[in-house]
């Protein structure tokens, strides 16, 4: 097999096979961010050619959003059942289905269908779940750092893949953007079929940072217990005011980046005059930035109190969403946003992960993470269904901005409710 083949040959260098596999996630994470990057320049088209309303559009993106964070839960169990390899292959044929399909489509039920449930569903099961349950199970050392790669190729391909897309878009329209991505995920597929494994004892190697080979954990092989265990573990840690916390402030997460800034930023910019293009360009500049302030994120998880950097993380998006909506989006005004606001775009996920292993135990981290994950996706599908209700009735994003603004200031509060790491007993988990 290729990859025991490769792995005695990085063994023989010093080398450990967790950052191949590692690498395989962050440009599969990076493709199907792709895919749901895309929906952001569909909006305008599909409002211009079927005459479809926006908030009727944005509906549909909202369930999306809502699917990709429920199944993120159950992802995990997935992953845990048949095998990581397995389920994102998966998936990534359920996306590339999907987009095929909805090239042809020409009623709005069709794009609910389509980009709302079945788009929804594989994109949901290589989210911020797969990039967490890689690392944890690859990495005892370097798990921030790793995380904090992973959560930026999610996120930062989701903003570069949008001056392409728009510029496709432009000039060629919708669907043959929608083309492109789907050769992407195409080439994503094969490099997961070649080289993803599910533990480092498929190689024959411990996680890296570890000395010795730990056989996977042994599995209920019954379909029912695996989709149970997503519900068992929510019941086992719902009295727990910890996973509430995260799982509220990852809500005001979702709410602040994906679900509003993400989804109608082109919109946004539109109102001022700003091309599709440049508008797209302008995010994508968001993404480079988010792409360092997230991989550092990571690395100072590793090296001080989580609940700290969250409150700083949560603050700052805050007052960077309320300038931009007292601004009046000129280059300056922009390029300030762009950097404050870049740097900070998903920084919150290496610290929110960190403390849910703290708090909830490793082996059950994948589960609950999925679950605050979840939190953070009805965020970003009420932000993606809210923000267009403002603009349909009252023709202007602004107060959407603002409330973001304000939610994150609350978030950043309420973190710090959280103990000390190390100070809170852990919670027993169910068999």
């Amino acid at each position: 097999m290729i990859s025991t083949s490769a792995a005695r040959w990085m063994a023989g260098r010093d080398l450990h096979y967790g950052w191949v596999v590692a690498a395989t996630t962050f440009l599969t994470m990076l493709a199907t961010a792709g895919a749901m990057g895309s929906a952001g320049v569909m909006i305008q088209p599909l409002h211009q050619e079927f005459g479809w309303d926006i908030a009727d559009i944005s509906s549909a993106m909202a369930v999306r959003l809502v699917l990709f964070g429920l199944l993120g839960p159950f992802a995990a169990a997935f992953m845990n059942h048949f095998g990581i390899r397995q389920v994102v292959a998966t998936a990534l044929a359920l996306i590339m289905g999907g987009i095929v399909v909805s090239l042809f489509m020409t009623e709005v039920w069709q794009l609910v269908l389509l980009w709302g449930v079945v788009i929804g569903v594989g994109t949901g099961m290589t989210a911020l779940v797969l990039g967490a349950t890689v690392a944890t199970r690859w990495f005892s050392k370097r798990r921030g750092l790793v995380i904090g790669l992973m959560t930026a190729s999610n996120a930062t391909g989701q903003l570069v893949f949008l001056p392409l897309l728009a510029a496709m878009t432009e000039a060629y329209g919708w669907r043959s953007a929608l083309t492109l991505t789907v050769a992407v995920i195409a080439a994503a597929m094969v490099l997961v079929l070649l080289l993803m494994r599910d533990h480092p004892a498929d190689v024959g190697l411990p996680a890296y940072g570890e000395t010795a080979v730990s056989k996977p954990p042994k599995q209920d092989h019954k379909l029912l217990a695996t989709l149970a265990s997503p519900l068992v573990t929510l019941y086992s840690v719902a009295g727990n005011p910890v996973f509430w916390v995260l799982f509220g402030t990852f809500f005001v997460c979702g709410l602040s980046t994906n679900g509003l800034i993400q989804t109608h930023w082109i919109s946004i910019c539109g109102d001022f005059g700003m091309a599709a293009v440049t508008a797209a360009s302008t995010l994508a500049v968001i993404g480079i930035f988010d792409f360092f302030g997230t991989i550092f994120a990571g690395w100072l998880s590793d090296r001080f109190d989580n609940r700290y950097l969250l409150f700083w993380f949560y603050g700052l998006r805050g007052l960077s969403l309320i300038y931009l909506s007292l601004s009046g989006f000129s280059f300056v005004e922009l390029s300030v946003f762009a950097i404050f606001y870049g740097l900070d775009w998903v920084a919150t996920v290496p610290p929110t992960v960190k403390l849910a292993a703290e708090k909830f135990g490793r082996e059950k981290a994948g589960l609950v993470f999925g679950w605050v994950f979840a939190g953070h996706q009805i965020g970003a599908a009420t932000a993606a269904f809210g923000a267009g209700f403002f603009k349909s009735d009252f023709n202007t994003y602004m107060p959407a901005l603002q409330i973001a603004g304000v939610m994150c200031m609350i978030a950043a509060i309420s973190v710090l409710l959280l103990k000390k790491p190390g100070s809170a007993t852990i919670v027993p988990q169910a068999a």
